[in-house]
C-alpha cells in the first residue's frame, strides 16, 4: 500500500477488527461489567449498491443514547472549513509546485492530469498532499463512489431522531493531520500517488469485502502491515497518536449514564495499537454484536 491507498484510508476509513477478535462483525460491544458502549467502523464514501448496510449498525444505533463520530460532520462540510483547508494546503505567494518536485515527477503528474482533463494551472499552487487527495477523490468518483457514507448516514439519522451527537476530535485537528502527511517527502508522495492510482479499483474492492466480512487478517494485510513498512512515521501520527488521544475519552464514557455508539475507521481498530485490542488489554470485555 502506497500513498493513494493511505489517502483513502485516512479520508474514507474502512472498518476493521483487532487481531484478537475473530467474529465476522462490523460492530462490537465493549463492557466493563457495569456499563457498555458500542464500537463500529465505517466507510465514509460508498456506492449506492452498498446499501443496506450490515444489520449490526442499525442494531447498535437503536441501543445507543448518543452517537459519537470522529469529528463534527457539519463543520467538516462547511464553506468555512473548506476555505481553511484550501489556505493551509496551498503555497504562499511566490511558491508553487514546480519548486518542490523534480522535473521528471512534474512531467509524470502533468501527463496524468492531462489524461483526466485537469489543467496544471488548476493545481500548481496546491501542496502535494492536497493534490494527492484531489486525484484520489477524482478516481473514487470515476469508480462511482459517490454515495453517502456510513458516518454521514448515521449523522443525518441522529439529527432527524434528535439523538445527541458527540465527537472525538475537532475538524481543525483533522486538518493538521492532513497537512502533515508527506511533509519533506513531496516528490515521493506524488510518485506513489500516480503509481497507486492504477491499482485503486482492486484495492477498493478488497477492502470493502474485508469490511463486510469482518476479516481481520485481510484488513491487516491490506492496510496495517504495508503502512508500518512504508510510512512508519505516518502510522505513528495518523493512528497511534490519535488512538492515544481518543482512548481516555472512550474510557470516560463508561462513567456516565448514557450508552454510546462510536463510529471510527479501520486502522483505529486493527492491529496491536488498535482501540479494540487496547481496550481488551485494559480489561474490558469485547464481543461482536
Amino acid at each position: 500500500m502506497k500513498i493513494v491507498k493511505l489517502w483513502y484510508i485516512f479520508s474514507m476509513l474502512i472498518f476493521g477488527v483487532a487481531n484478537s477478535v475473530h467474529a465476522t462483525s462490523s460492530v462490537w460491544k465493549v463492557s466493563n461489567g457495569k456499563s457498555s458502549l458500542y464500537l463500529g467502523g465505517t466507510v465514509h464514501v460508498l456506492r449506492a449498491d452498498d446499501y443496506p448496510l450490515p444489520a449490526e449498525f442499525d442494531q447498535a444505533y437503536a441501543l445507543a443514547d448518543t452517537l459519537v463520530l470522529e469529528t463534527d460532520m457539519a463543520k467538516l462540510a462547511s464553506p468555512q472549513f473548506q476555505q481553511a483547508m484550501l489556505r493551509q494546503l496551498s503555497y504562499s505567494e511566490g511558491q508553487n509546485l514546480t519548486q518542490h518536485l523534480t522535473p521528471e515527477t512534474y512531467e509524470l503528474l502533468t501527463a496524468y492530469c492531462e489524461s483526466r482533463g485537469i489543467g496544471m494551472q488548476v493545481i500548481n499552487n496546491f501542496k502535494p498532499s492536497m493534490i494527492s487527495l484531489m486525484l484520489t477523490m477524482i478516481e473514487l468518483q470515476r469508480l462511482n463512489f459517490t454515495g453517502m457514507g456510513v458516518d454521514q448516514y448515521y449523522n443525518d439519522k441522529a439529527i432527524a431522531d434528535a439523538k445527541p451527537l458527540g465527537k472525538l476530535e475537532t475538524v481543525e485537528e483533522q486538518l493538521t493531520f492532513i497537512a502533515s502527511m508527506g511533509k519533506d517527502k513531496e516528490d515521493a508522495l506524488i510518485r506513489y500517488s500516480l503509481e497507486d492510482l492504477k491499482t485503486l479499483p482492486i484495492f477498493m474492492q478488497e477492502m470493502k469485502v474485508a469490511w463486510r466480512n469482518g476479516d481481520p487478517q485481510a484488513l491487516v494485510d491490506l492496510a496495517i502491515t504495508p503502512l508500518i513498512k512504508d510510512f512508519p512515521d505516518i502510522y505513528q501520527s495518523l493512528l497511534v497518536q490519535r488512538n492515544n488521544n481518543w482512548l481516555p475519552q472512550i474510557e470516560a464514557m463508561f462513567n456516565n449514564q448514557q450508552t454510546e455508539l462510536i463510529l471510527v475507521g479501520t486502522l483505529h481498530l486493527v492491529g496491536k495499537d488498535g482501540l479494540l485490542q487496547r481496550l481488551e488489554a485494559a480489561g474490558y470485555k469485547i464481543s461482536p454484536l
